[in-house]
């Protein structure tokens, strides 16, 4: 069984995703959530810790527990034990400059009035690169690896199961899994009435990823069915999937200049994926943003059409991010990417023990960090 198991092994999940199920407490993110909790960290790295923290972030303990596992989720911290020097050995929260970025007072979107804000940080939840993997291995199976759009809440926690038994030494009990699943359809699955008519306003603002429409309840009553849904997202702006284009071609091409739209549409792990649309959607929206940066074209040989990008994709991602928010970076006194980490060292030590248990050969300067 063992020697079958290793021949099927599939290791996408692991090198996407970290092996963590259920961290959110059954709650999926609520409105005012992220804003609330970046308040907090970025001034005190034990917020998630103290004993007055459901006083300090309004809610209540496990609701405590769920907020911090979000956070981390969408990319907005990053966790690093203590020293034992300093007595303790619990994990500190740290905020990122992505939440700096979005979240502050004088950020982009602070409380997520834009549409946009809420496909950025679905693209951030599931996207992933060496050092930054995705805490949410459930859902990166669910966008980029389930091979169907409809299924049953016992489709999806099987396929989860097989893939989390294919690519991780130890995995979670199924029950886990399950409330994983059950949590997907609670953040994205708009709320409905007994009659079959849309839920209430007090839904949507439960769990503001409802509003992207990208699941849906189908199927008999007492046979509940989801289904992925695809076609026009008209709240997803031309800018937001170029930034998440130009975010996967820097984690996947490398040293390359361009990159194919079929890749950008179909790949696991892609913003075609992620945000479930098909290549003519992609084509536009790049096309829309081409037309304002020489940087970018979209080219065609062999019949097939790539992005193509003279610069780093990196940069010019987030600078057609930024012109989409007024420029964030350009206000006055925002931090560079250096100053926020000089402000916080400790987000790129979290990076680097990310790195070493991804690859156990790099060097750290200091005991292990367990």
């Amino acid at each position: 069984m063992d020697t079958e198991k290793s021949r099927m092994s599939d290791s996408r999940l692991a090198e996407a995703a970290h092996s963590q199920f259920a961290r959110h407490e059954t709650f999926a993110p609520r409105f005012g959530w992220l804003h609330k909790a970046y308040m907090q960290v970025k001034d005190n790295p034990e917020a998630f810790l103290a004993d007055g923290a459901p006083v300090l972030l309004g809610v209540g303990k496990n609701m405590v527990h769920a907020m911090r596992y979000w956070s981390r989720a969408f990319k907005l911290t990053r966790e690093l034990r203590g020293s034992e020097d300093s007595g303790s050995r619990a994990m500190y929260s740290y905020p990122t400059w992505e939440a700096r970025w979005l979240l502050d007072e004088v950020g982009a979107d602070p409380y997520l009035e834009e549409p946009g804000s809420l496909w950025l940080l679905h693209w951030w939840l599931l996207s992933s690169r060496p050092g930054w993997k995705s805490w949410t291995p459930s859902w990166y199976v669910a966008f980029h690896l389930a091979p169907f759009s409809r299924f049953t809440a016992a489709d999806l926690t099987q396929l989860i199961v097989r893939h989390v038994n294919l690519s991780y030494g130890e995995g979670p009990v199924e029950a886990s899994i399950a409330k994983d699943v059950d949590c997907i359809t609670k953040m994205y699955v708009p709320a409905r009435r007994k009659d079959g008519a849309p839920g209430a306003l007090e839904d949507l603002l439960a769990c503001p990823f409802r509003d992207l429409g990208l699941l849906e309840q189908v199927g008999q009553r007492g046979s509940a069915e989801w289904q992925f849904t695809s076609g026009t997202r008209t709240s997803l702006q031309a800018r937001i999937i170029a930034y998440a284009c130009l975010d996967y071609a820097a984690r996947t091409t490398r040293h390359g200049s361009s990159i194919s739209l079929a890749r950008l549409a179909n790949e696991a792990g892609s913003p075609g994926r992620a945000f479930r649309v098909r290549e003519p959607v992609i084509a536009a929206a790049l096309e829309r943003v081409a037309g304002d940066h020489p940087e970018l074209q979209i080219v065609e040989a062999v019949g097939q059409r790539s992005l193509a990008f003279s610069v780093d994709p990196f940069e010019l991602a987030w600078d057609i991010l930024d012109e989409q928010y007024d420029k964030v970076r350009e206000r006055p006194g925002f931090p560079s990417r250096e100053e926020w980490g000089r402000k916080y060292p400790q987000l790129a030590e979290a990076e680097k023990r990310e790195l070493k248990q991804q690859d156990p050969q790099l060097p750290l300067n200091d005991e292990e960090n367990a």
